[in-house]
């Protein structure tokens, strides 16, 4: 049990500490309801609550969301197409958002799956400076893609 000047009144019963809260004009409130035995504090709820709530949202205000990004390739694509992916790759590395190159096969493309696999190794070494290769390229059905995330 802890009074609302936060001193400790020690282990008492529930009944003992509900009339102190009453006598106090607050609420008792288990701090740590896991605890053996359970943490009680007699506080008022609605400030209680209001100052949660706070916390919360300053925590939620401090977090940052990563989105992934996504640049899509051919296996026949031409050296100034991939620069031009490049630069968009590399501007949203440089926002802080992670990037999956993806490249897909259609038709008799297909047979030459392994063949492709430079222009994904080739797009990563042009990025080396400023991206790594968070996963490695994989071949998923139709395409194949691996996801770069910005050096730390």
């Amino acid at each position: 049990m802890i009074s609302e000047s936060g001193e400790q009144l020690g282990i008492m019963s529930a009944r003992e500490a509900l009339k102190l809260a009453q006598e106090a004009e607050l609420d008792l409130v288990k701090i740590a309801p896991m605890a053996k035995p359970p943490v009680c504090k007699i506080i008022d709820y609605g400030k209680f609550r209001y100052e949660q709530s706070r916390k919360e949202k300053e925590a939620r205000k401090k977090q940052k969301t990563v989105d992934v990004k996504e640049v899509r390739l051919s296996p026949n694509i031409d050296t100034n197409d991939l620069n031009t992916k490049v630069n968009n790759a590399k501007k949203f590395i440089q926002k802080g958002n992670k990037v999956k190159v993806t490249l897909r096969f259609r038709g008799r493309e297909m047979a030459h799956m392994q063949q492709s696999k430079h222009i994904l190794d080739d797009f990563a070494e042009l990025l080396k400076d400023i991206a790594v290769v968070e996963k490695p390229a994989k071949l998923e059905g139709r395409s194949m893609s691996m996801v770069l995330t910005e050096k730390r």
